[in-house]
């Protein structure tokens, strides 16, 4: 069993002993010590929750002990039910509610769960924020209210409406451009609640030859939830098969998309960011943000435009207090993530799809077409086991120290940025190793700078 507690939240497999798995023991502890964080945070004893949940089997299991914890704490529940990440952070500021909670475990497996919190504006916590809950968790002085002070509890299952209207709305999506394109679609969902949002979305955008694969928001994962390619053969087997424009993937929670071209082939979950940005780039100009480990292809077109570019620390957290910073127009991580502050500061799967058909809808373009207007890189991922001993640390100092070829950025690890390509290392915060990203115009040179940093790393523990 695995329970990880972060500054995030919470998340574990389901069972076993209390502070081992995410048990019902861990739940309790955890939602509580939310609710006094909320309670405290906005200066009032009633406060109002959302809470909204992916489908693995095991969320509504999970959401009735939150729910009941919440109102034994006094607050009133929201339950939004089957929802996801970004319908979940669009209803808190649309509820005027104080704070929100996602049971997702994101791109874990099914026998995963976690409790995902949310601030008044339906933004993640930030970092001083979660550690404050983790301590109140830890001490477990909690208090809960008298039956005279309970909370309400009532369900809303509207929001996900609401989020694709609030999608349809934006200035820069268009409808009938889409409508008009022919588009045909293949959706990968991976059976959670994805199924009944990116459908919904893609018909109310016009698309009418929707093919859904894995819909059936019932939790039975048929693939590995992460959408990597090797995990989304059958989607791509589907689009060649029903000679389709494009398909797409999301995540159990849809804050990632990721794509797939009319050949079948990857477009490069890096790659979502980038197109997103440029058909924005070229409707309006500003800033733009990703994190240190996410693709420099964003840089070069961002720079293309005439526009100027950021990276943020690792987290969507960093990447949304970088984008409120510069006031950036788009931003979001490699891995797929959008963020698109015209809507709201999350990572939203919904908005990605939208604004990726109308920039292929506007420019005629197929999606490998698209897909070749953008610069050409190539990305190694890698990590590096540490022996217990190691102060990582103080390891990645040494490093910092020992690069004489490039231009060294420590905000985040240690990143080195070449004339041609970079390198990026980050401790992990569960397990002792360092992962180590590099990026080049071919995978050759990209593995050539993931190798030379993993020697010198190597060659530095040796020492310990």
């Amino acid at each position: 069993m695995t329970l990880i507690k972060s500054i995030s939240g919470i998340r574990g497999t389901i069972g076993g002993r209390p502070n081992d798995g995410l048990s019902p023991v861990d739940i309790v502890k955890f939602t509580t010590a939310y609710a006094a964080f909320i309670r405290q945070s906005v200066g009032k004893k009633r406060i109002k929750i959302a809470v909204g949940r992916d489908a693995r089997k095991s969320g509504e299991m999970v959401s009735n002990i939150v729910c009941g914890t919440l109102v034994a704490m006094g607050a009133d529940v929201v339950d939004l039910g089957l929802s996801t990440t970004p319908t979940v952070e669009v209803a808190v500021p649309g509820l005027k509610a104080d704070g929100g909670i996602i049971l997702t475990a994101s791109h874990n497996p099914g026998h995963w769960n976690a409790l995902k919190l949310l601030n008044s504006l339906g933004e993640f916590i930030s970092a001083a924020e979660g550690e404050w809950i983790l301590n109140e968790a830890k001490k477990e002085q909690f208090e809960y209210v008298s039956i005279d002070e309970i909370g309400s509890y009532h369900k809303d299952y509207s929001w996900i409406d609401r989020h694709i209207q609030m999608v349809l709305d934006l200035p820069l999506v268009n409808k009938d451009l889409i409508a008009n394109a022919g588009f045909r679609v293949v959706v990968d969902a991976v059976n959670s609640t994805g199924g009944i949002t990116i459908p919904h979305l893609l018909r109310a955008l016009g698309v009418t030859e929707v093919f859904e694969l894995y819909c059936t928001p019932d939790g039975n994962f048929p693939h590995n939830p992460e959408p990597l390619p090797e995990h989304l053969t059958d989607l791509s087997a589907m689009v060649v098969k029903k000679k389709a424009s494009l398909g797409f993937v999301v995540d159990p929670d849809v804050d990632r998309l990721a794509i797939v071209d009319e050949n079948g082939k990857m477009f490069g979950e890096e790659y979502t960011l980038v197109a997103v940005a440029d058909y924005i780039l070229s409707e309006q100009k500003g800033t733009t943000v990703s994190n240190l480990s996410s693709t420099r292809a964003l840089r070069d077109i961002t720079e293309k435009h005439g526009c100027e570019y950021y990276a943020s620390a690792v987290g969507e957290v960093n990447v949304v207090e970088m984008m409120k910073k510069h006031n950036a127009i788009i931003g979001g991580e490699g891995n797929g993530g959008i963020i698109y502050p015209e809507l709201h500061f999350g990572r939203d799967a919904l908005v990605g799809i939208a604004l990726l058909m109308t920039s292929m809808a506007k420019k005629r373009m197929s999606c490998s077409e698209l897909r070749s207007t953008f610069p050409e890189y190539k990305m190694s991922k890698n990590k590096i086991s540490l022996p217990d001993k190691v102060n990582v640390d103080a390891l990645l100092a040494e490093v910092a120290s020992a690069i004489k070829d490039g231009q060294v950025n420590t905000a985040d690890g240690v990143k080195i940025d070449y004339a041609d390509g970079w390198v990026h290392l980050r401790k992990s915060n569960t397990e002792p190793i360092i992962r180590v990203y590099a990026e080049a115009p071919s995978h050759e040179r990209a593995t050539t700078l993931a190798d030379n940093i993993i020697r010198m790393v190597n060659m530095l523990t040796a020492a310990y």
